[in-house]
């Protein structure tokens, strides 16, 4: 059986090729779904024309792909809604704040609706 969290760590090592940051702790990640060695990821782009989008979803699949466990890897791309800031984890908007600055990540997220 494939454990989630090894999932995780595995999505945690695939980074957004423009923003320094982990595609799951970003918020890319909207569903993940294991039935034994069967790995279903539900993903979105940070924008839908992002040019980098179709190779960092290979990526995704690629590293679910070695987790233990996993046979087969299915990725579908999910483009609306579109990815907003407020599906970044705690982590995402920390690795943000160092990367941009708090203030500006701050009025990033109060411009999208977040606290």
């Amino acid at each position: 059986m494939v454990d989630e969290s090894e999932v995780i760590d595995a999505l945690k090592t695939v980074y957004d090729i423009e923003i320094p940051v982990n595609v799951y702790d970003l918020g890319l990640i909207r569903e993940i779904k294991i039935d034994g060695g069967n790995v279903y990821i539900k993903m979105t782009w940070t924008s839908p024309m992002c040019p980098y989008g179709p190779l960092m979803t290979k990526m995704v699949e690629e590293a679910v792909q070695k987790v233990e466990g996993v046979e087969k890897v299915d990725v579908e791309v999910e483009l609306d809604p579109p990815w907003s800031p407020k599906e970044l984890t705690e982590d995402g908007r920390r690795q943000m704040e160092m990367l941009f600055g708090k203030e500006t990540v701050e009025r990033w997220l109060r411009d999208a609706g977040v606290k």
